[in-house]
């Protein structure tokens, strides 16, 4: 029996005085944050939250997301965490899906997840700041942290599909120790003397894993953005004197290309790791030149945990690549048959080991047709070197990674569908500098409608999170299509000129 909480109360114990978790001149100190999850999980039970129950997140990068998840955890509750972007019918689904019990909003998203919550008729609890604090001071310390079995869920992460909607990836309590251990004893290599930088979304598994998860692990202190700024981002690093970077590729080039930058102090920096689509070289070889560091790059995914592979501290570092299967993970490439293929030769990366979800939340089909014998397919296409390094070459799936954010085409064509004129739709990904992916769509009209690409940019925008509503929207007669009638995505292509 374990809980994922139990690394608090261990860590509370040996380094209470230290640090946990700084944003600007907030700082939390672990007996603090051990207190504030024990007085959350005191309101919980109060409220007839117990084990297995789902609750619901939507919070940013503030100390409350902590607070909130190691108290629900500790009362052996399932986690959801929601990106705070979300509009109200997506806040919906997931609630609806998970079969949420309750949600906690940050204040700025109280009114968006409260229209979700309440057309699904639960509570949504706006977490104001003092009049949060003032609420958890209602509530004395409950200490207890209800025994979980390994393979019980501790979160469910929800990851679209390139068909249908969203699925919440079930991580268990053991998926979430193992990949938090793994991280923090062999890539991060950290102690309770480093200071994380996290400006990656706790709400996201990386942040989750690798940036709270880890640094709880180990008595570091984690060092928060609410929301990513480069510039913030350099100023933070030479304030708390961070020694731990992690980050999807656009924060390096943002930093990089940052007002101050070659005067910013990164002195304290020791290791930096990148993870969420693929590094370009040259940003990777800039930002170490330019800041006189090392940058691990690796690979995963919501249902591994998500570390899967890495560039790994003690072995050589390869450019361009993923790097090797960490402990306790391996990796293989596989044809549609699922085959091993010769090295050398491309195929679909399959991983099986300690980090593997359970399955997709009330999804029995989707998981059989994810995970065969253990072993879990990714969509992602790849060859592996001689030396057992691996390389991506390109994505099975429709997925567009913008800025490290997933979005999936079905999601975006799906809201652009409900307006009354649209016939058809075919969402894509463009190439961008700054972003790595834009969202394009293509949209054939029906007989009767004039309407331009401008006029359904809005219309999207008005019903998806800011960073899925397509930036260029064009008006073409027809979409291209195979033998069966199934819109050709691929063959999509943006026109110069396409509306912003």
């Amino acid at each position: 029996m374990t809980n994922l909480a139990d690394n608090l109360t261990m860590t509370a114990e040996q380094h209470g005085e230290r640090p946990a978790l700084r944003l600007d001149d907030t700082v939390l100190t672990y007996a603090e944050l051990q207190d504030g999850a024990r007085r959350v999980a005191a309101m919980l039970k109060d409220k007839g939250v117990g084990p297995g129950d789902r609750v619901g997140l939507v919070l940013p990068n503030v100390p409350h997301f902590p607070v909130l998840f190691y108290g629900a955890l500790a009362v052996g509750a399932v986690v959801v965490p929601m990106n705070p972007l979300l509009k109200g019918r997506e806040v919906k689904y997931y609630l609806e899906d998970s079969g949420a019990k309750i949600v906690f909003a940050w204040q700025d998203m109280a009114e968006e997840a409260g229209k979700g919550a309440d057309s699904v008729g639960i509570e949504c609890v706006s977490v104001e700041p003092i009049g949060f604090l003032e609420l958890l001071g209602q509530h004395e310390p409950d200490e207890e942290v209800v025994d979980r079995a390994d393979d019980d869920n501790v979160v469910l992460l929800y990851t679209s599909g390139t068909t249908g909607q969203p699925k919440g990836a079930e991580l268990t309590h053991h998926n979430m120790i193992t990949n938090a251990a793994t991280s923090a004893e062999t890539l991060i290599e950290i102690t309770e003397d480093d200071v994380i930088m996290g400006c990656l979304p706790l709400f996201h598994v990386f942040g989750l894993t690798c940036g709270l998860n880890a640094a709880v692990l180990k008595g570091s202190c984690l060092t928060l953005i609410p929301r990513f700024d480069a510039g913030k981002a350099l100023e933070v690093i030479g304030r708390d004197q961070v020694t731990v970077f992690e980050g999807v590729p656009t924060m390096y080039a943002g930093m990089l290309h940052a007002e101050g930058a070659e005067s910013a102090d990164m002195s304290s920096l020791r290791t930096c790791i990148s993870g969420g689509s693929a590094m370009p070289v040259e940003v990777m070889k800039n930002f170490e030149q330019t800041f006189d560091c090392v940058v691990l790059e690796g690979y995963g995914l919501s249902e591994t945990s998500p570390v899967a592979s890495f560039n790994q501290p003690d072995q050589e570092r390869k450019p361009g690549s993923i790097g090797t299967p960490v402990r306790g993970v391996e990796m293989k490439l596989v044809d549609d048959e699922r085959q091993d293929v010769d090295q050398g030769e491309i195929g679909e990366i399959a991983i099986k080991g300690e980090n593997i979800m359970k399955g997709y939340w009330g999804r029995d089909e989707d998981t059989a047709e994810a995970i065969e014998d253990g072993w879990f397919l990714t969509g992602d296409m790849a060859k592996m070197d001689e030396d057992g390094y691996f390389f991506i070459v390109d994505r099975k799936k429709d997925l567009i990674i913008r800025g490290g954010y997933n979005v999936y085409p079905r999601e975006v064509e799906e809201a652009l569908y409900e307006h009354e004129g649209v016939a058809e739709v075919a969402v894509i990904g463009i190439q961008d500098d700054d972003l790595g992916e834009e969202i394009g769509a293509a949209v054939s009209l029906k007989d009767g409608y004039d309407i331009d690409g401008e006029e359904l940019q809005a219309f999207a925008k008005e019903r998806l999170a800011a960073y899925k509503y397509p930036r260029a929207v064009w008006i073409v007669d027809e979409l291209p299509k195979g033998p069966t009638g199934k819109i050709l995505r691929r063959e999509v292509e943006a026109p110069d000129g396409a509306d912003k």
